[in-house]
């Protein structure tokens, strides 16, 4: 059972997770510009069931960004709606229709301490900025996972490949 919460207070979360490591980082240009800090995001896994806004539930706003913005308005694809606190905007979670049974809580805004994962993997680098991509990192850790859109595992098949953490 995890908790979460924004940085001012106004808005506190709960759920349960299966799936509490924090491994992918998502490079997309949507994660990039909506989560701030080091050009990247890092989401875990929940059961979206289990979601309880225990502070703040009428507060909570949601964004949906557009995948690909170079395409016709008619043919554009909104992705996945993104939780955040109006008040601060720290990003909380997002859900996806395509998955209604999983949120994926930001891991920045989890306040229950989390296990440190032994490897990283980092998705989507085809979209990386050239300063935050981990392949222009001198001394980089090599033995983590790297791939230029999504791997052929999702968050849930890791963790179960991965239950000795």
């Amino acid at each position: 059972h995890l908790h979460g919460s924004c940085h001012c207070g106004a808005v506190e979360f709960e759920f349960d997770s299966s799936a509490p490591v924090p491994f992918m980082r998502c490079y997309c240009s949507i994660c990039r510009k909506t989560s701030g800090g080091g050009g990247y995001t890092i989401n875990i896994m929940g059961m979206s069931d289990t979601l309880q806004v225990t502070k703040g539930k009428d507060t909570v706003r949601s964004y949906r960004a557009v995948k690909n913005k170079s395409v016709p308005k008619s043919e554009q694809v909104l992705c996945q709606n993104r939780y955040f606190c109006p008040t601060c905007a720290s990003y909380l979670w997002a859900h996806s229709e395509e998955w209604p049974e999983w949120i994926y809580p930001y891991a920045s805004a989890i306040d229950t301490e989390l296990p440190v994962p032994k490897q990283m993997t980092s998705i989507m680098l085809e979209n990386a900025v050239e300063w935050a991509d981990p392949r222009n990192i001198p001394g980089r850790d090599t033995g983590n996972e790297m791939f230029d859109e999504y791997p052929s595992y999702s968050l849930e098949q890791w963790h179960k490949d991965h239950s000795d953490i």
